[in-house]
């Protein structure tokens, strides 16, 4: 029998008793402090994140309502992203912005884009508003302030008026590695005495591994522009739009018989002399479809190889073939493809069924595909004729044939 212990002294069994206690509450402290640590790392990092910030007060084109689903309310109101899904979000918001219909300008220019009503979802090939397209958020300017800096653009539209350069601006607008200006800014033409830097200043901020891109028709006439261009960048890429110019002829004077409806008639205005049937070239309708003469001032300045002739015919008939061949040209993946378009039966060509930013259909504007005036059929015959040793040369330089003579 084991002698009794000292007098006040607990029994053996509890010291371990006392031990375990302590060891399961070191335990609970040291995890209350790893939690409290952890917490407060998050939230110094939540503070550098970029959340979905929508209906910005202040008004201007920033303002709006928030669409379903989207974070409401002020800067301040910061939903917490993965840092992986950072770039992700700013390359859809841009391009939300890229796609949003220009404002009409000063000089004439025409907004660019209607929205297609639901109906038009029914169109061949088309699932329109059905798509599952989500309405971009508007006020998002806040994320894109301190990202992506303003570039001299890499390529440039430079041609040729009523050819069908918006749309294939517009629809370029799609990918979303191309970021572009949405009015002309008649740089190279119109206001080169304002510097590079005022140019740069017009262009979209880009990210890594965008292009930037601008349109204006008028750079394929302008006797100045190819040298310009060529200072400023010798890489630059030109693409050219172009298109019958008899039927190219007719709808530019149709859009000026839009805005000057007293014009002359455009049997008038083609000819010097109607009787002796000269054809009067300085007519600027007239002028900018003879493509060889102008493309030979581009060629002292740009190897062949550096342009590219798009058929303003095949836009509209094949425009996902014709946007292949701009994707390849600009070294961009072939992300613009046949699920982009429908082909809207009244207006006469394709409309975006996936434009970025909308959940409906994107056509261009009302003032785009205007019904042509009855022209007389002589005067078309010797327009044609007349195109048709231009037309020959052209198809020689840029060893493609359009088909206008055949």
């Amino acid at each position: 029998m084991a002698p009794p212990g000292p007098a006040g002294a607990h029994p053996t069994s509890a010291e371990p008793l006392s031990r375990s206690i302590f060891r399961k509450f070191l335990l609970m402290l040291c995890s209350l402090l790893t939690s409290l640590y952890v917490f407060y790392c998050l939230a110094e990092r939540c503070q550098t994140l970029s959340g979905p910030v929508v209906g910005l007060s202040g008004g201007g084109e920033e303002a709006g309502t928030p669409s379903p689903g989207v974070l409401a309310g002020g800067p301040r109101e910061l939903a917490v992203w993965p840092a992986a899904a950072q770039r992700k979000r700013l390359l859809q918001l841009q391009q939300w912005r890229s796609r949003r219909p220009p404002a009409p300008r000063g000089d004439g220019e025409e907004a660019a884009w209607e929205e297609e009503t639901p109906g038009l979802a029914g169109a061949p090939g088309g699932s329109g508003a059905g798509s599952s397209v989500a309405e971009a958020p508007p006020g998002t300017l806040a994320l894109l302030l301190d990202e992506g800096s303003k570039q001299l653009p890499q390529a440039i539209i430079i041609g040729v008026k009523k050819g069908g350069t918006r749309a294939l601006l517009e629809f370029l607008r799609v990918h979303p590695d191309v970021r572009a200006v949405g009015a002309e800014p008649h740089f190279f033409d119109r206001s080169y005495d304002k510097g590079l830097a005022w140019y740069r200043d017009l262009m979209p901020r880009t990210l890594d591994g965008q292009i930037t891109m601008e349109k204006t028709p008028s750079y394929f006439v302008t006797r100045e522009a190819p040298a310009r261009i060529s200072a400023m960048s010798k890489d630059t890429k030109l693409i050219v739009v172009v298109r019958d110019p008899v039927t190219r002829a007719i709808s530019d004077y149709t859009q000026t018989l839009s805005k000057r409806p007293d014009i002359p008639t455009f049997e008038s205005l083609t000819f010097k002399n109607r009787t002796t049937g000269v054809i009067d070239t300085s007519w600027s309708a007239i002028q900018i479809g003879i493509y060889a003469k102008h493309l030979e001032h581009w060629l002292r300045h740009f190897p062949i190889g550096q342009m590219l002739f798009v058929s303003g015919e095949r836009l509209i008939s094949d425009p996902a073939g014709e946007l292949g061949r701009v994707q390849d040209f600009l070294g961009l993946k072939r992300i613009i493809t046949d699920k982009h378009f429908y082909f809207n039966k009244t207006k006469g060509f394709p409309c975006l069924k996936k434009a970025e930013g909308s959940s409906k259909p994107h056509c261009l504007g009302k003032t785009k595909g205007r019904t042509h005036p009855e022209i007389d059929r002589e005067v078309v015959q010797r327009l044609r004729t007349f195109y048709r040793p231009f037309n020959l040369k052209f198809y020689q330089m840029t060893g493609h044939d359009f088909g206008w003579d055949g």
